[in-house]
């Protein structure tokens, strides 16, 4: 285990909200449009077209200062009544919609064009199952890998995952978001029980099977895992399970990978003693907490009535509360 992972698996929750606090960007005069996130989620079929919504808000609420969505045009369309502020592209496309000359490769060349302008993409919201649109991921998740890009796979997304594991294999700039249902799967395609042993180990061992990939085993408690080490985000949240709450965790976790970069830039001063591997960790802890309190506050506010727009409205507040606004004091953790 390097020092690093040490450092991290060793450190209690107030001192990773601490570091988490250190890797925000603090809001200056002297930055311009796109320094504090360029994000884009890919995914909205005609089915699902809130998924994307949900995360992409999410991602624009925590902070990052563009949000595109990448969809199908059935569900951009939809998708642009929801709010003015996000810019949403529709490149992808189902199988029982695409032309005649419209193949998996052209379709990615589309979506593959704005990569030089992102930071980070989110690949799964409302995606599907359908052909078409696994393979246009496929070919975006390579090239992205090519690019040494960070990404989130959730949803949909993880079907890659567990179906070509090559996509994903070894590649540590990348973050799986599996609820239960979804760890088992990809458990299942590496050969791994998860009905027996200490389920506390069990996303450190998926982790370590698919080469160091970080993933996040959302559950009552979130496991944080690379396969060298393993963090528990605990924190309080909701007692509501709608569906769409996870969209507001990989919005969160594209914000943060964002600023990430913004960091690792150094494009505002700062001590520079978080190394990569330990910045894409606290993303996501980061992003798991906000999100926990996020839900916690939705369902103070809501109750039974809580639905995952619920917690889109409150991503701000819970910022300021588990983390705080650089250049005023951190959060009372």
């Amino acid at each position: 285990m390097s020092q690093d992972s040490q450092t991290m698996a060793a450190s209690s929750r107030k001192e990773l909200l601490s570091k988490v606090y250190k890797m925000v960007p603090p809001m200056l005069e002297s930055f311009h449009k796109g320094q504090l996130g360029r994000v884009a989620v890919i995914g909205g079929s005609e089915d699902y077209t809130g998924a994307p919504y949900f995360s992409a808000m999410a991602s624009a609420k925590l902070g990052a200062d563009m949000s595109h969505v990448i969809c199908e045009p059935g569900a951009g369309a939809v998708i642009k009544t929801y709010s003015p502020n996000l810019m949403v592209h529709p490149y992808m496309r189902q199988s029982k919609n695409a032309g005649s000359d419209e193949t998996a490769s052209s379709v990615s060349e589309q979506v593959i064009s704005m990569l030089s302008r992102l930071h980070v993409v989110v690949i799964g919201p409302g995606l599907g199952r359908d052909q078409l649109m696994q393979d246009v991921c496929a070919a975006v998740i390579k090239e992205a890998r090519a690019k040494n890009m960070p990404f989130v796979l959730d949803a949909d997304g993880l079907y890659l995952a567990q179906t070509r594991p090559e996509l994903v294999q070894g590649y540590k700039e990348c973050i799986l978001t599996p609820n239960v249902v979804e760890f088992g799967r990809l458990a299942k395609a590496k050969g791994i029980d998860v009905s027996g042993g200490d389920p506390t180990k069990l996303c450190e061992k998926l982790a370590k099977a698919f080469g160091g990939v970080l993933i996040i085993q959302k559950g009552s408690q979130d496991y944080i895992s690379n396969g060298e080490f393993t963090l528990v985000g605990d924190g309080e949240g909701g007692l509501k399970r709608s569906g769409g709450q996870g969209d507001t965790l990989t919005g969160s976790l594209a914000t943060f990978l964002a600023w990430r970069k913004a960091y690792l830039d150094r494009i505002w001063d700062h001590d520079g003693d978080l190394s990569a591997s330990e910045l894409l960790a606290l993303a996501a802890y980061g992003g798991s907490s906000i999100t926990r309190e996020a839900s916690r506050l939705a369902f103070k506010d809501k109750g039974r009535a809580l639905q995952a727009s619920d917690l889109t409205e409150h991503v701000h507040q819970a910022f300021l509360n588990i983390v705080g606004e650089p250049g005023s004091k951190a959060a009372k953790i």
